[in-house]
Order: structure tokens, then sequence, then C-alpha cells
């Protein structure tokens, strides 16, 4: 059984099949911390400057602006758990290969956003800092020493002028075979011949995220309230070239599931009502998903941070399928959830943050992972980027204890 069979099984609750072995991913500072402490160094992590697309490109400029054969402090590493190419991330093999882990899901990289991309435009840049716009047209500062995700300064859509603008321009939907990168048959080729899960969407894409993203989240918020006709119309162009995207993608390939990147919760629950996301998400996603499905795409995935108890039932409305990747420090516990949501595929729901407290406390964590693998559909990993305070030696101790488990849990 090859990976994506296996992602198949497992997703379909199939007790039968043992889980997958993916971690969410790394911080760049904590790999390069392993690497002094033990990890054995094959392949290093490398950014990829070559921009294709805002799917596997956007802040490509910032990862490489400290030149070649530099890990960003701030940078993630992929592991699998959250898809690759995304946000110029590269994906690790040595933690991969050192502990066993199975190899990534991938994403189709294809253009989502606007068609056609921003130029890169430098307005500043020294040792310290690079103020640039990026390929999504968003004006960004990146500190250098810090190298976390650059912070956004202005953002493209400013007003319903300027929207206008951009939909005529850049969101145009006879020109979408220019949203498909110059090896796209190459890819397809590649796609077509594949063992790995293959999804369509991430990140900066979904109906919550992809507004705060190009709008900010200030205006947004007010402009709910303010100029709901404004958003829908923004929302229903986004999906009408999301679909016509995802139709051309489907014609050539076997799509395996549709990741929504929302991020739309934070410690204390959902940044907007219940009835703005009835209201601004939900027909959005139904309508997606009910195409996806009807071409037997039939896993949807939605990622979010947070405390994200109070709206899992409203994404389930909207047809999504599961959730990750269940922040344990925001109040989420994936033995609830599972006893709440029996058919919610799981992703994540463990505590990143604890495993730095040893044997006993890692073993403590582990516990409610047992719990959930026996119902299936559950893919256990830590539930963010692992930060750098977890030293190689405790990390060891937890990914060889959680690979047994795995193993425990089906064939």
């Amino acid at each position: 059984m090859n990976l994506r069979e296996r992602f198949h099984e497992v997703m379909n609750f199939n007790t039968d099949v043992h889980s997958l072995k993916w971690e969410f991913g790394y911080w760049g500072e904590t790999v390069s911390n392993w690497y002094k402490q033990g990890l054995p160094m094959i392949k290093f992590p490398v950014p990829d400057p070559i921009i294709s697309s805002p799917t596997a490109s956007l802040y490509s400029r910032a990862w490489t602006s400290k030149g070649a054969g530099t890990l960003p402090k701030g940078i993630a590493i992929m592991a699998g758990g959250a898809y690759w190419p995304t946000q110029g991330f590269p994906l690790d093999y040595d933690v991969k290969h050192h502990f066993g882990m199975d190899y990534t899901q991938r994403l189709v990289n294809v253009n989502l956003l606007f068609c056609p991309l921003f130029d890169i435009e430098v307005f500043d840049e020294d040792d310290n800092k690079l103020i640039y716009i990026d390929i999504d047209g968003v004006k960004r500062v990146f500190l250098k020493d810090e190298a976390t995700i650059p912070t956004s300064l202005s953002w493209p859509i400013k007003d319903e002028e300027s929207w206008e603008k951009l939909k005529k321009e850049r969101f145009n939907l006879e020109n979408i075979k220019e949203r498909f990168p110059e090896n796209w048959d190459t890819l397809v080729e590649e796609y077509n011949d594949r063992d790995y899960p293959l999804a369509i969407g991430g990140y900066p894409y979904g109906f919550f995220g992809t507004l705060a993203h190009l709008i900010g989240y200030e205006n947004l918020f007010l402009w709910y309230c303010m100029k709901p006709d404004f958003i829908h119309d923004i929302l229903n162009t986004l999906t009408e070239v999301w679909l016509a995207v995802f139709e051309e993608v489907i014609s050539r390939i076997e799509i395996d599931h549709w990741q929504i990147w929302e991020d739309i919760s934070f410690g204390k629950g959902c940044m907007i009502s219940n009835d703005m996301v009835r209201e601004f998400l939900l027909p959005y996603i139904k309508r997606i998903g009910d195409f996806l499905k009807s071409k037997n795409v039939k896993i949807i995935l939605l990622d979010t941070d947070g405390d994200c108890n109070e709206i899992i039932p409203l994404f389930i409305e909207a047809g999504v399928t599961g959730m990750y990747p269940f922040e344990t420090h925001c109040g989420m516990d994936i033995v609830k959830v599972r006893k709440e949501y029996p058919k919610l595929q799981m992703l994540g729901g463990i505590s990143k943050s604890e495993i730095q407290y040893g044997k006993r406390r890692i073993d403590e964590i582990l516990e409610p992972v047992e719990i959930v693998l026996k119902t299936g559909g559950y893919i256990p990993f830590g539930d963010h980027f692992i930060p750098p305070d977890i030293d190689f030696e405790n990390f060891s101790y937890y990914r060889n204890k959680l690979n047994w488990i795995i193993d425990r849990y089906g064939k």
C-alpha cells in the first residue's frame, strides 16, 4: 500500500490500516539546533528562489534575502502534515529520513490569486530589513534577524475602486490557462504517476483567510458590517475563478482532497460571529465542495489555529470533512472532539510545546493519541510547527514513541 492509498484508508476510518507518520513542520531555528545536537545532515533544507505562483512562492523573496546557504530562524520546514509547496518553505528530508517518517502531501502548484502576478518591488533593503511588494500585491517588511513571516504594511484591496480595477485586470475568467506554470505538462505527468496524496487549494486560499490576507483584518472586520455586498462580490469572484481552475485541473488529474486555509480562530474562539461565518463562508465552501464531490473529491480539510470548538459544526454543515491542527493550548481536546463528532477527520492535536518537559510528560500527552487512533480517521502530529525550545533528545523520544504507537494500530 503506497502513501496515497494509506491516506485514503485512514481518512475513510479503516482501523485495519495504521496512520501516517507526519509532522506539521518545524521552525528553521529548531532544525538548525537539531543539527548541532545530533541530527545527521544529509540534505540541508534550502528555500527555492524561483518564483512560480503564490501557492509555492509567496515570501520567497524574503527567505532568500540573506543569500544562499542560510536558513532563516523563522522559516518553516515542511514535514507532511502541512502540505508542500507553500510560502517558499523548503521540504524536510533529514528528520523524515532519520525517524522513518512518510513523504509529504503535495499541493497542485497553480495560481489562485492575481493573474498576472504583481512584480516584486523593493523599496528599502539593508542588512537588517527588507521592505517590498510581494507577488500578491501586499507591501511587507521582513526583519532579517527575527526572520519570521513578513509583516503586512498595506494591502492591494483598499476600497471598491481598487477592487474593481484588480478584478478587471487580474481576475479575468478568460485567462484561466495563464494561471498554470510553464512546466504544467511535466507536472501533470508527475501528478498522474504519484504515490502521495495531492490537494488543491492551500495557503493563502480560503474565504476568510484570503480576504484577511488581501484586505487586512481591521478593514475586513469593518467591511463585514459596513460593506457586506462588497465582501460578497470579492468572495463570489474568488469562487468563480477557483471553480474554473479546479475544473481545468480535474480534467487532467485525479485530486485527493481540497485544503482550505482560514486561520479564523484565536486563543479564545472564532474572530467573527457564527452569523458571519454562516453568511460569508459557508455558502462558498458548500458551492465549491459540492462541485468537487461531484468530481469524486470527497475529502475537504480545513486549517484553522486557535480555539475552533464552536465553529466545528458550522464547517461540517458546509461539507468540510476534516480539520486541523487542534491546538491544545487553546483548549482543543482531540478526545472530546472525536466523541462529539465521530466522523470528523482529524490531524494534529499533540501539544508541541510540552515535548520539552521530558519522557514522563511526553508519555502523558501521547495518551489521547492512542484513544483517537483506535477510532480511525486520525493522523497524529504536533499541533503546529515544532518550536526551537524542543531539543533533539526530547523530540527523538517523542517521535520514536509516536511512531511505535502508530504501528500498534493497524498494518
